[in-house]
């Protein structure tokens, strides 16, 4: 009689788990210790902390296999003091898993973003972090800064939706001149005004590995588009640059004019790598429609 291998029946099961939801990758862990071994694994490769999911202790004991981490804001608002705030960064990341973190929409504000900051610096697997919405200023925007300046294996950073200003523009422009690892940067609906374009036009000049950057309604006007139009002179690796606006200038658009989008079509006629370039809601007429 044929009998299967038991290294057979563990590659099975594994077969099995990747097909299986959530819920019954949870019943299927408690049927013995076997299948514990088996689908325990899969059922916190991807984890969303919300109100009805898997609590905290459960978050910790299994933090090891964890890849990729979601955090919804009803979870997070709930944790009200710095201390338990801080537990939840540093439980998820002094991992040797982890490769994402999705903290958006949750207010984690200055002080999140500096213990962040804190845990990227030795953090050695993230590679995606998302902190879109979150109440960061200035100062959380420097402090995520200096991790980039060590930091080497982080490649997506998504900072959008947050008033970093042209301070906090300035501090990540800064550390993109010597960031070796980051591919993509969204700093959309972030206030950089055209100081803050003109400081990322300058690291764009020496940095050799980001292809995506989003500036969409940043009210960079014409000087911060003439200033990235210099930059695409010299740089040869971004491949998409956002310059969209959905809203206008009063509401922080981008509020780019005929000046502004001539100086970027004349920048695209030496560049060769550009693939993109999204300009779409400005205020972009004749003339600076003709290249």
């Amino acid at each position: 009689m044929f009998r299967t291998h038991p290294l057979d029946l563990h590659e099975i099961r594994s077969i099995i788990a990747s097909k299986l939801g959530h819920k019954d990758l949870a019943n299927c862990a408690r049927v013995s210790k076997d299948w514990n071994d088996s689908f325990t694994p899969p059922l916190y490769n991807t984890v969303v902390l919300s109100k009805h999911g898997l609590s905290m202790e459960s978050v910790e004991k299994n933090k090891h296999l964890i890849r990729r981490l979601g955090i919804q804001s009803s979870v997070y608002k709930k944790l009200s003091s710095t201390p338990a705030r801080d537990k939840v960064v540093f439980t998820v990341m002094a991992n040797s898993t982890l490769t994402t973190l999705d903290l958006r929409n949750n207010s984690i504000g200055d002080n999140g973003a500096q213990a962040l900051s804190e845990a990227l610096k030795t953090n050695s697997t993230l590679t995606t972090l998302n902190v879109a919405d979150n109440s960061i200023g200035p100062n959380g925007a420097q402090a995520l800064a200096e991790a980039l300046k060590t930091n080497s294996t982080l490649t997506t950073l998504n900072v959008a939706d947050n008033s970093i200003g042209p301070n906090g523009a300035q501090a990540l422009a800064e550390a993109l001149k010597t960031n070796s690892t980051l591919t993509t940067l969204d700093l959309g609906k972030s206030s950089i005004e055209d100081s803050g374009a003109q400081a990322l036009s300058e690291a764009l000049k020496t940095n050799s590995t980001l292809t995506t950057l989003t500036l969409l309604d940043n009210s960079i006007g014409d000087n911060g588009a003439q200033a990235l139009s210099e930059a695409l002179k010299i740089n040869s690796t971004l491949t998409t640059l956002d310059l969209r606006a959905f809203c206008n200038l009063e509401d922080g658009g981008n509020s780019i004019g005929d000046y502004g989008a001539q100086a970027l079509f004349e920048a695209l006629k030496t560049n060769s790598t550009l693939t993109t370039l999204d300009l779409g809601g400005n205020s972009i007429g004749d003339n600076g429609a003709t290249v």
